[in-house]
């Protein structure tokens, strides 16, 4: 009888606790490690984007001047179509063109 019961659970096909819980544990480090992975791309984009607007804002302040021969704040570039959007990170002097960083911007772009 007994010899009948081995020979059946010979046949069966399956995984035992032990192989899934390596399983589940190895998926588990992995996602660990993306998730650490993806948060640097996060910096870096934040990053490229404050450069990126500082670089608009300028090149937008110079295309006014050579057009107007004085320089505007950033609402006068919005109005005269060189930006389409104001800046959230940058401001533009109107005396002198110059381009500095809100301060308390949400990007804390420098």
């Amino acid at each position: 009888m007994m010899n009948r019961v081995w020979e059946d659970r010979k046949s069966e096909k399956g995984f035992t606790l032990t192989e899934l819980l390596v399983v589940i544990a190895i998926l588990g480090i992995l996602a660990a490690v993306v998730v650490f992975a993806v948060g640097g791309i996060n910096n870096n984009s934040q990053s490229s984007a404050c450069v990126s607007d500082k670089q608009s804002v300028q090149t937008a302040e110079e295309a006014y001047y050579a057009q107007n021969n004085k320089y505007t704040d950033v609402p006068g570039l919005v109005a005269a179509k060189f930006l389409r959007t104001s800046s959230q990170w940058y401001s533009a002097s109107a005396t002198d063109g110059s381009v500095t960083a809100i301060s308390g911007n949400p990007g804390k772009c420098t």
